[in-house]
């Protein structure tokens, strides 16, 4: 934390001998602003005043520790409240710290130098909490809806439009694209975007993690629940408490582990692996996926009430072949962002090279245009992309060749086309690799070229 930040300090202390000796304490360093209240009610009165932390007698005239320090998460809880006792009692401290306390000291000769380590240790869990906030607001402004998910086609707007919605309601919703339409970017545009802004967004890639380590990735697992387990774990679904968590590739979760999701998701709690403690959940669902998640229903691959359990809101995304001119806003966002997170000089897009990136279609689809377009501007020369600077990746060329919708000889005359690209105009070995007669070969070429075809 900065030297020139003030740090709030609301103390709660009814006797006036202690209250002089803890206002001393606390003013010793200069950033403290203390203020001593002698009630729990003028505590209560002032909490509007947001302090960054509080300290409390454990007894008062006009109420309990724990009764004060229960109102006081109620209003605030991300408040450090330190709890002071003249009678240091195990039980009644882990009870406390259970409920919230920051910790727990007791009126003794030592408590000058606790009551300093525990405020110095929260101050730090403020300062924390305070960058952990500014990133947060960062965020919010970065997953701005019109700042990530550019375009201007029909079917991004029905995008836009769906966001729209999203965002007013703790609504499950579930994402579904081909991969590289940016399923994460809507999910992260949703909670950035919303209430739960300001509490954690957990992303999970189910395809990602082994399915026999997920089920304690999400849920948590307790001490010895298994080998290997040396210590408590909560899972992914507590970290997002309070905020959203991101399923990404929910159609690769094991069948077996898709009964203990629906059940957290029904009864909104949870049992750690080797643990008998409910955990209490309030967390956002979104989901994503590139299968057909009712295709894999009817294959008995994927659970039916757990499918209806996380349709929710279904947000299709287009994939960038169906997005008309959105290929050229979005190549000059991303060469542009590009540019400047690299220090690079302006750099354009020549009519010839937009009309290649309006050529191809782009089965790898935003993922892989970003590819191609930084690699572009690293092989740029003089300021301006040419067709040259723009390389599509060979194995995206035969997929690509899929994604078209064309005639039995035009699909013969791509082939053709893309072996003697691959292969230096080698008629003999392109023959041999496609098993047909060098004669053939010149005839279609014959026929491309009387039929305009590149």
């Amino acid at each position: 934390m900065k030297s020139n930040t003030s740090i709030r300090i609301f103390a709660v202390e009814d006797d006036p001998v202690f209250a002089k000796m803890l206002k001393y304490v606390l003013t010793l360093d200069p950033e403290h602003d203390v203020k001593i209240f002698s009630t729990g009610r003028e505590l209560l009165d002032n909490l509007h005043n947001r302090p960054s932390l509080v300290t409390l007698d454990y007894s008062l005239p006009d109420t309990t520790g724990e009764e004060l320090l229960k109102r006081v998460k109620y209003q605030d809880p991300d408040i450090p409240v330190i709890i002071i006792s003249a009678q240091e009692n195990v039980r009644t401290a882990v009870k406390l710290l259970k409920e919230g306390a920051y910790d727990y000291i007791g009126k003794d000769e030592d408590i000058r130098e606790r009551l300093l380590n525990a405020i110095n240790n929260a101050k730090k869990h403020v300062s924390l909490a305070n960058e952990v906030q500014e990133l947060r607001e960062e965020l919010s402004e970065k997953y701005d809806f019109e700042r990530t998910i550019v375009g201007q086609s029909p079917a991004i707007k029905k995008v836009f439009n769906m966001l729209e919605k999203a965002v007013k309601t703790n609504i499950t919703v579930s994402v579904t694209g081909e991969t590289g339409t940016g399923k994460e970017l809507i999910a992260k545009a949703i909670h950035f975007n919303s209430s739960r802004k300001k509490s954690p967004f957990i992303p999970v890639n189910i395809a990602a993690i082994p399915p026999t380590l997920l089920e304690s990735e999400l849920f948590g697992h307790e001490k010895g629940a298994f080998t290997g387990a040396n210590a408590r774990r909560a899972g992914k679904f507590e970290e997002a408490n309070k905020g959203t968590i991101f399923l990404d590739e929910i159609g690769e979760m094991d069948f077996s582990l898709q009964a203990k999701l629906l059940r957290v998701l029904q009864e909104r709690e949870l049992v750690r692996i080797g643990g008998n403690e409910v955990v209490k959940l309030d967390v956002r669902i979104i989901t994503a996926t590139h299968k057909n998640l009712g295709e894999e229903v009817k294959k008995g691959n994927f659970r039916e009430d757990l499918y209806y359990r996380l349709l929710g809101m279904p947000i299709f995304l287009p994939p960038l072949r169906e997005r008309q001119n959105d290929v050229l806003i979005i190549s000059k966002f991303l060469l542009e962002n590009f540019c400047k997170e690299n220090k690079m000089s302006k750099i354009t897009i020549s009519p010839e090279a937009q009309q290649k990136l309006l050529g191809y279609s782009w089965p790898g689809n935003i993922r892989e245009l970003k590819a191609v377009i930084e690699l572009a501007a690293v092989m740029c020369d003089n300021g301006k992309l040419s067709p040259n600077d723009i390389q599509f990746n060979n194995l995206n060329k035969d997929i690509d060749l899929l994604t078209q919708e064309l005639s039995l000889r035009e699909y013969i005359y791509k082939i053709v086309k893309n072996f003697l690209d691959k292969y230096d105009d080698n008629v003999i070995l392109v023959a041999e690799k496609l098993d047909i007669g060098k004669s053939t070969i010149y005839r279609y070429l014959k026929e491309m070229e009387e039929m305009n075809i590149s």
